[in-house]
């Protein structure tokens, strides 16, 4: 059974020294790493119609600034979207990031699924099939550049010929894979050392749709997904989650009767949800070891939206369950 590991995610920091001072917390507090998402849309039209939040900051930057900033964590990105820079070009920054902080990059990649995200920028979204064919030589490539071996790669998407990928260290960073569908885990379980269980996004935006495909049966399938694709390395994998309704209270009844009713849940399905939190420390504490035991998930992320101060709120579920 794996030990406990602790993530934040941030992206919407009320300043630059804000910022500086939660990852100084995150650091201090037992996390073992910090992580951004990776979009780009400002508040609008598009932003809006997706039902996702707008992020400040750029991930491959904010990236470099948090590993100079710290010390210990990992820094990634949950998770870069293969289409939003040359895979080349992603491979070459990870690498350099990964060098210059003596391994404590963790990276991330997925497929993109933000459908208004891509016309907003006038890039062309592809359908599922096409863009997981893609993703699979994306993450080939990628894995043969961190080896710094010469590289000879030609096929339909990637065309890498006659150099070899530098900086390289003796061991590559790991690679996180985040997904919701069969063949993304599937992948992920091939291909992946940490992978991130997401909801299915297959409507392109954030939406009950995805949300529903979250709960506790629905995760079990995926954790089914994943060991078909790894075979026998699935004892290898670190299983991450995003924990995105994220809750410490003493009043758990009345706060998920109120958030369940609007959402059309029971609360049953709300608390039993693998990517939901709500409840006391000791609760919490108690059912994410159940939950490792049910679904082997030992990695879990929670996010600070600029102003729960999720950092703080979480740190004694840290405190106690880190590395156990």
């Amino acid at each position: 059974m794996k030990p406990f590991r602790f993530g934040l995610q941030a992206f919407n920091p009320k300043s630059p020294q804000a910022w500086r001072e939660m990852l100084r917390k995150v650091e201090d507090l037992g996390y073992s790493s910090y992580h951004l998402a990776d979009h780009f849309m400002g508040p609008g039209p598009a932003q809006e119609s997706t039902a996702h939040p707008p992020q400040i900051l750029a991930a491959v930057p904010a990236m470099a600034m948090a590993l100079e900033y710290t010390d210990r964590i990992k820094v990634g990105a949950r998770v870069f979207c293969m289409d939003y820079r040359d895979p080349v070009i992603l491979a070459k920054e990870a690498a350099t990031m990964d060098y210059l902080s003596d391994g404590r990059l963790e990276l991330g990649l997925g497929a993109g699924w933000i459908e208004a995200e891509y016309q907003a920028a006038g890039m062309d979204f592809r359908p599922i099939g096409e863009r997981l064919d893609k993703f699979e030589h994306v993450v080939s490539a990628v894995k043969a550049f961190m080896t710094g071996e010469p590289l000879s790669i030609d096929n339909e998407h990637i065309h890498w010929q006659g150099f070899a990928g530098l900086p390289a260290r003796p061991t590559p960073p790991p690679l996180m894979i985040g997904g919701g569908s069969k063949r993304i885990l599937g992948i992920a379980g091939r291909e992946a050392d940490i992978v991130s269980l997401n909801f299915n996004n297959r409507a392109g935006v954030l939406g009950p749709d995805g949300m529903m495909s979250g709960l506790a049966e629905q995760t079990a399938k995926k954790i089914g997904w994943i060991k078909d694709g790894a075979g026998v390395r699935f004892e290898a994998l670190e299983l991450e989650i995003g924990a995105y309704l994220t809750v410490v209270t003493d009043h758990q009844q009345p706060t998920a009767e109120a958030i369940a009713g609007p959402m059309g849940l029971s609360v049953d399905d709300l608390l039993a949800g693998p990517h939901n939190l709500i409840g006391s420390v000791d609760y919490i504490c108690e059912e994410l070891q159940r939950r490792r035991e049910t679904y082997g998930i030992s990695y879990i992320t929670v996010l600070d939206d600029g102003e729960n101060n999720m950092v703080e709120q979480f740190a004694p579920v840290v405190a106690k369950l880190a590395g156990v």
